[in-house]
């Protein structure tokens, strides 16, 4: 994906997730917004900062955290109410179909015809009755409502968003909910539909309503144990003892997921001392596609990204092994550094700022093993990016496919012969993975794929598909990813 987007609600940093854009400006590159948190926006309250920072993302629909970061988390709110606004901003964007259903069955004015401020603050009101528990009606209600007062709106426009929600907060609890509301196939599924189409088509219906479900849910936080200064054992009695329930992850051996922090992933014990990272299991699961890590060698980390690979690969590869992680992104290299840093790994990873055709005109040498976690569409990790759903379009999937197959095609020169090649992406979408891998072994036929299967831990092995592809869905209960295992043949 773009890796855009590192926080989830309540501040958790998903490493190597994120595009790097610098909060406050971001100019020059494709799709690049500027925005400025104002002095007269600084102290808002959370309601209203999340519903400016929607209204703000509906209008370009770019990715959501530039606009976090520049109206909520430089904001002078307290953490909690940041927590709460960040958490209003994801809520309203995977239940944006949803919201819409109830509003329109209690509004007179249509919605298309609503002013952006006047719908987007209905939907955090409305999401604030429906899905946060902890909120009385009466502060969901009067908050929200004071936005329109305080963004100067018609008092009749004050009265209507007034009206609307209080008669929606009386009858709450005789609404359908999310799986029971809607015209389509008795759900609304709160993803496009152009999206909603083609999953049918591959997966059936069932299947789909489990992953589109399974997206609209707030995301678990996933751990990966850095097993070179801790063991997931010593990690849980740790926590336990914090009073942080957690449990061993479903798939991957060094995953643990945190059940009952809400606060910041710098709070969890331990975060200090690195004895962890955050990693989804699909993510922790394709870094061993690389194996077996028996011997030494050489390996690429080719789209480093924030590093969460490359943590993972330091920890798996004997110490005699070398690793090298590209980054091209100023901002991502460093917080590459500062993570390699952080868990300990900064002397066994040589970062290279550049692409990978940078590092092929530097002489590197050759590697055993390359990953290329390649940016792409992203349609796997809608949960955690729910913006993602409605950012996206079929045409941007192509765009995708080209910027994959000319940085594998780029990894070709650096890899050594009889080494192994992992491509992966976030995606499910068959235009950056099955037909990406075909056009690239077309004009590669000694690049020869193996059965991923075989290099996963037991559990895993029935998330490999027919064609021996890592290819989990969201319905598994992990991010949608793909994965393909190549090995060179020796000349």
């Amino acid at each position: 994906m773009d890796r855009h987007s590192p926080e989830r609600p309540g501040g958790f940093i998903v490493l190597g997730e994120w595009a790097g854009i610098l909060p406050g400006c971001r100019g020059g590159g494709k799709g690049s917004i500027c925005i400025r948190m104002s002095d007269r926006h600084k102290t808002k309250t959370s309601r209203h900062l999340a519903i400016l920072c929607l209204t703000a993302w509906d209008k370009e629909r770019q990715a959501i955290q530039p606009y976090i970061e520049s109206l909520i988390h430089s904001s002078a709110l307290a953490g909690s109410d940041r927590h709460l606004a960040v958490m209003m901003v994801q809520g309203v964007l995977r239940q944006l179909q949803y919201l819409d259903y109830i509003i329109a069955g209690h509004a007179k004015h249509p919605l298309k015809k609503m002013k952006p401020l006047t719908l987007m603050t209905l939907r955090v009101g409305v999401y604030q009755l429906l899905f946060l528990d902890r909120v009385p009606d009466s502060a969901a209600v009067n908050e929200t409502v004071k936005v329109m007062v305080e963004e100067r709106q018609p008092r009749w426009m004050v009265n209507f968003v007034n009206g609307v929600l209080r008669n929606i907060g009386r009858q709450k609890d005789t609404l359908p909910g999310p799986d029971q509301a809607g015209e389509k196939d008795g759900t609304v599924l709160n993803h496009p539909e152009w999206l909603v189409h083609r999953w049918q088509e591959r997966y059936g219906h069932e299947k789909t309503g489990q992953i589109c479900r399974r997206n609209n849910r707030e995301p678990v936080l996933v751990l990966r144990v850095n097993t070179r200064r801790c063991d997931a054992e010593r990690l849980t009695g740790i926590f336990r003892k914090e009073g942080i329930a957690v449990r061993a992850g479903s798939y991957a051996p060094a995953a643990l997921i945190v059940e009952s922090h809400t606060g910041t992933v710098s709070g969890l014990p331990g975060y200090d001392q690195g004895f962890f990272h955050i990693q989804d299991e699909a993510a922790q699961l394709v870094t061993m596609l690389l194996g077996p890590f028996a011997g030494g060698g050489r390996h690429l980390d080719a789209c480093a990204g924030l590093g969460g690979k490359t943590c993972q690969l330091a920890q798996l590869l004997p110490e005699e092994a070398e690793i090298t992680a590209v980054e091209p992104n100023a901002h991502r290299f460093q917080l590459l550094q500062d993570n390699l840093k952080r868990l300990g790994l900064e002397r066994k990873v040589r970062s290279f700022q550049g692409g990978v055709g940078d590092l092929a005109a530097h002489g590197p040498g050759l590697f055993h093993g390359i990953l290329v976690d390649a940016p792409c569409s992203g349609t796997g990790v809608m949960g955690r990016h729910p913006d993602i759903r409605w950012n996206r379009s079929l045409q941007d999937l192509l765009s995708y496919q080209q910027r994959q197959l000319e940085i594998l095609r780029q990894t070709v020169p650096l890899l050594r012969p009889g080494g192994v090649l992992v491509y992966a992406t976030c995606s499910m979408e068959p235009e950056e993975n099955e037909q990406v891998l075909d056009a690239f072994v077309t004009e590669n036929p000694d690049f020869l794929p193996t059965n991923a299967a075989d290099f996963l831990p037991g559990p895993a092995a029935g998330l490999v598909n027919q064609a021996g592809y890592f290819s989990p869905t969201p319905a598994e209960g992990l991010d949608g990813f793909f994965a393909a295992r190549l090995v060179q043949a020796v000349r």
